[in-house]
């Protein structure tokens, strides 16, 4: 607290010998004084005049007649006998600088308590707030011979503050105020003060962190909802590409469909067909037309039984015998208890017409990608060649992810459907059969 108390009483005696400059009349006009700092000013001026002594012989007496002296002046409006006051304070207290010169070292300027508003853009005169590091150095007690001098120019202070500016005669504390409207900052503020930053000067010139500009999304490797078709830019030859999921349409080894030639006759065991009659639905998913049977249908074959999944359509036909290609042909899609597919093929060619086709077409939907249910059974045993030979291999889906590991079960007897049947799908999907792929040396088996 004394230290606190130090502060302006140090600054003014560095103000009165010259460690700081001394603004004088003919650096800025003073301000024009107001009745309410006139009626502050005279109880001030009386409480320093009562306390005054003279003592001609000690610098501090001195120094209070001076300043008592002053005031009075300034009070009364003896404007030259003020200013020889001022000249006297800076001879007298010269003594007092050489007996104090460590306790005005560390003080440290505190604002005006009744300081004006500062005048617009001078921020960092006015609202400079005391060094952070001061506390440090605040902390060592003044020498006792300052004590006397604390008391004094505290009060000293208090009164120019509160005294009505004297035409043609700056106070002595006025470096502790703001400068007067039409002064520069710069030429009036002691450098101390001048140095000091406007209070978030910091923050104002340091420049916002740039704000991440945000990024386009990506899309997935090949595009997640990669669309893929018969014809064009994403035709079949173009379907490794599409998705990494695509990958073995264009890189797999035993890929269909193929063209069958050479085939291992043995006596293979016939395939055991457990078709029934069921209720069904038909959906058009923008490849094929598709339908869905319920449960209950299956084939057994070398053992293992697959249950049916769905049956679906290609024109033409995908596989081939021997370089021959049909009107159309249907796959019948099933799956075992592991996962595990087989796929029979029935090849189509114009004949008479297939009751079990026109089921389908009769319940086709009228908008793609909505399964409808049908309003009749389907028994797919109505489609079923007579001879039920076939022939058996190793192949993949024949359409994307190009999945291998699919055992191929193609009877080798064609079903025969009416041209109308034929045209009615080639409206729908005039092309929708992926090429050959090589056989890569891949075992085909026929049965005798």
């Amino acid at each position: 607290m004394k230290t606190a108390r130090l502060a302006p009483t140090l600054l003014l005696l560095a103000i009165c010998v010259g460690w700081a400059p001394v603004a004088t009349a003919s650096e800025a006009p003073a301000a024009k004084p107001t009745k309410a700092a006139a009626t502050k000013s005279a109880p001030a001026a009386a409480s320093v005049a009562a306390e005054a002594a003279p003592a001609p012989t000690d610098p501090m007496e001195q120094l209070r007649r001076r300043l008592a002296e002053r005031l009075q002046n300034q009070k009364s409006g003896n404007t030259a006998q003020a200013a020889a006051n001022q000249q006297e304070l800076l001879v007298v207290a010269k003594p007092v600088k050489a007996s104090a010169p460590a306790a005005v070292a560390v003080a440290a300027p505190q604002p005006a308590p009744n300081a004006a508003p500062a005048p617009h853009g001078a921020p960092a005169l006015h609202a400079a707030p005391a060094p952070q590091a001061a506390p440090a150095a605040h902390a060592a007690p003044p020498p006792a011979a300052v004590k006397p001098a604390a008391t004094l120019a505290a009060r000293a202070s208090t009164a120019n503050h509160a005294v009505a500016p004297v035409k043609g005669v700056v106070p002595v504390a006025a470096h502790l105020v703001s400068p007067p409207v039409h002064a520069t900052p710069t030429a009036l503020a002691p450098p101390h003060v001048a140095a000091l930053p406007a209070p978030n000067a910091a923050h104002a010139a340091a420049p916002a962190p740039a704000r991440a500009r945000p990024t386009a999304k990506q899309p997935a490797a090949h595009g997640t909802d990669a669309h893929w078709d018969y014809t064009g830019p994403a035709g079949p030859q173009t379907w490794g590409g599409l998705k990494p999921e695509f990958s073995l349409c264009g890189n797999g080894q035993r890929q269909s469909p193929i063209d069958i030639r050479g085939g291992l006759s043995v006596d293979l065991e016939p395939v055991r067909f457990e078709y029934q009659s069921s209720r069904f639905s038909v959906i058009d998913n923008g490849h094929t037309v598709q339908a869905n049977l319920a449960a209950g249908n299956a084939i057994e074959i070398g053992g293992n039984r697959f249950e049916l999944q769905q049956l679906h359509f290609h024109r033409p036909s995908e596989e081939r015998i021997d370089g021959r290609q049909f009107e159309m042909s249907v796959h019948l899609v099933h799956k075992d208890a592991q996962g595990k597919l087989a796929v029979v093929t029935l090849l189509l060619e114009k004949g008479p017409a297939q009751p079990a086709v026109q089921k389908v077409w009769n319940n086709l939907p009228l908008e793609k990608n909505q399964d409808v249910p049908a309003r009749v059974a389907l028994d797919l045993n109505e489609i079923l060649p007579a001879d039920q030979r076939y022939f058996t291999y190793m192949g993949s889906l024949t359409t994307p992810p190009c999945t291998e590991g699919v055992q191929w079960v193609v009877m080798r007897q064609p079903v025969t459907v009416a041209p109308e049947q034929i045209d009615l799908f080639a409206r729908i999907y005039p092309m929708n059969a992926r090429p050959v792929q090589q056989a890569a040396g891949r075992r085909i088996m026929q049965s005798n």
